[in-house]
């Protein structure tokens, strides 16, 4: 990955930061965004000590703008676009189906579906005008199951893998992979808010096969692989990285 030029969206905390300081080790030139300035730059002097060139750019998913300004200023600073990783996303509300409401389906779905299509849709575009490039999209375990009540977030991450592996069609006729990482629990403050106390947390990681959560550094190390060209011939593939939650 040495002087790959690498977007990362979501990057400032958990897998995204994992995913940016993992690249970084590889030699590539990145870009991070988050929703947090003095985070953002943080990252970057952390980046930047590691040997690398790296930026941040404040992005909000959710925002057109937002994300056509992040690619647009990512090629500007490096002259095109090897990598680009989807990470922001939410956990939302989490709860029965009963008590959810149109603003927590807009919650949940601007950031982790509509952020994934408009940062797919501006990746996509100057990878297509450049003849090459790898996007990988960031799902869960949640979105291949059900899963009580985390219905509007599990639905996203459903959403999220028939958006990789439809945008995988139209991307392989001008050269560009599209894949998704799809982690199980992981150590992140993600899942303490989602799972809400230490009880709940303890009972959802009982049910993984390998009987612990993951590292953000197991799924960064799965994100790189399906960036690299080691993954060549892979495309439109929901890569799962989760302890062996799905095999069964």
């Amino acid at each position: 990955m040495k002087n790959q030029i690498v977007l990362i969206t979501g990057a400032l905390t958990g897998i995204g930061r994992a995913t940016a300081l993992g690249f970084a080790q590889e030699g590539a030139k990145i870009v991070v965004s988050g929703r947090r300035d003095e985070a953002g730059f943080a990252l970057v002097t952390e980046l930047r000590a590691l040997g690398v060139e790296a930026e941040f750019v404040r992005a909000d998913v959710r925002y057109e703008t937002d994300v056509q300004n992040l690619v647009d200023k990512t090629v500007t600073r490096f002259g095109h676009l090897d990598v680009a990783v989807n990470n922001a996303g939410t956990e939302g509300k989490p709860g029965p189906i009963t008590e959810q409401t149109a603003e927590s389906y807009t919650g949940t779905f601007d950031t982790n579906v509509l952020g994934v299509l408009l940062s797919m849709k501006h990746e996509l575009r100057v990878m297509q005008a450049q003849g090459f490039g790898s996007i990988v999209n960031i799902s869960s375990t949640m979105g291949s199951r059900g899963a009580p009540n985390a219905s509007l977030y599990t639905a996203s991450k459903h959403a999220v893998e028939g958006l990789t592996k439809s945008a995988a069609l139209e991307a392989a006729a001008f050269g560009v992979r599209v894949n998704a990482v799809a982690p199980g629990p992981v150590e992140t403050a993600m899942l303490d808010r989602f799972t809400g106390n230490v009880d709940r947390k303890a009972a959802m990681v009982a049910g993984i096969p390998l009987k612990r959560a993951g590292r953000p550094e197991e799924i960064a190390a799965a994100i790189l692989f399906a960036a690299s060209g080691q993954a060549s011939f892979i495309t439109g593939q929901i890569i799962n990285v989760n302890g062996g939650k799905t095999a069964s």
